[in-house]
């Protein structure tokens, strides 16, 4: 599958199908703009021109439509209770988290009322009502001035449909036909057939972390860099307990690992990812925060534009391609 170019595949996370080839160019010129902006300008050069680089887009987004439902993975059709339910978990955890450090009095007021209609007698919703609750919390979040910003969430299904996304995953319980495998193992197929057998580096967004993490477990060849933006690894009611396997640990063959985190992430939940135990070769998740005050607060092309996250990975494209002619 690899021609012995430095091979970069990229693994998104939430959101809705989208034509992987557009996708890729448009992670592909963000990288090179960071690339750029961090000195490695023939490095950027040649990203955009081609030939140098072997570059795959990991695309799962399609495998979320369910059965009979309108609209694909850009809506909640046919959303369970129990999705509904790890939707509101996960809002209740990152608001919990973000809360005691926000300075902006309007978003401490705002996640204070979120907190308040998540426990409004001082216990979680009865599971009767928790699709409507979930609406209504949304709702409400929405109304925070950085996700209202365009290309976010279009509204509270919208928003909810692509937080399910992360319940369906690690539930592991969804086959689309009896016997066969679970939408789990169905995205890290998909992961795994993009990754190859040379070595590679690794850049995965959001719950595309968790899932290069997982794929990454059971990989054999070298992973020069693995780096993971807006990820929510850390996550420890949801997320970080339902991590296969366990102990969450850095995969055998990672040579290197980079964890960026935007302040204004909401996604984003204990950054510092210190309790990932080490791989035989002591390697552990380094973790850097970026401050891009972008419009987009959880956008995969945000990060890849940042210098900070580009240089490495441009680095070790150029190391794997100084191993190659050596």
């Amino acid at each position: 599958m690899n021609d012995g170019r430095p091979r970069l595949v990229f693994v998104h996370g939430i959101g809705p199908a989208q034509a992987p080839a557009e996708q890729l160019a448009a992670w592909r010129e963000a990288l090179a703009r960071g690339a750029d902006a961090a000195g490695h300008g023939a490095s950027a050069a040649a990203l955009q021109a081609g030939g140098t680089f072997d570059l795959a887009f990991a695309s799962y987004a399609d495998l979320w439509q369910r059965p009979g439902a309108q609209g694909g993975a850009t809506a909640d059709d046919h959303l369970t209770e129990a999705d509904a339910e790890i939707v509101l978990a996960l809002i209740d955890e990152l608001t919990a988290d973000r809360l005691p450090d926000a300075q902006d009095p309007q978003e401490r007021e705002l996640l204070a009322e979120v907190r308040a209609l998540l426990h409004p007698d001082g216990t979680p919703q009865a599971v009767g009502s928790v699709l409507r609750h979930s609406l209504n919390v949304l709702t409400t979040l929405l109304e925070w001035r950085r996700l209202r910003r365009p290309a976010q969430w279009a509204g509270a299904a919208v928003m909810r449909g692509h937080l399910a996304q992360v319940s369906r995953y690690l539930r592991r319980a969804e086959a689309a036909q009896p016997g066969q495998p679970t939408i789990d193992a169905r995205v890290r197929n998909r992961v795994g057939a993009a990754l190859g057998t040379g070595p590679v580096v690794v850049v995965a967004h959001s719950l595309g972390s968790v899932v290069a993490l997982e794929t990454l477990a059971g990989h054999p060849g070298p992973v020069k860099l693995f780096v993971t933006i807006g990820s929510p690894i850390g996550m420890r009611g949801i997320v970080w307990p339902r991590i296969v396997p366990q102990p969450p640990r850095t995969p055998p063959t990672v040579e290197r690992w980079l964890n960026f985190w935007d302040r204004d992430d909401l996604i984003v939940s204990r950054h510092q990812l210190t309790e990932v135990r080490p791989n035989a070769q002591g390697v552990v998740p380094v973790s850097r925060r970026i401050d891009s005050d972008g419009a987009v607060v959880h956008s995969a092309v945000k990060y890849l534009a940042e210098p900070a996250v580009a240089g490495p990975v441009m680095e070790a494209l150029a190391a794997r391609a100084a191993d190659r002619s050596a």
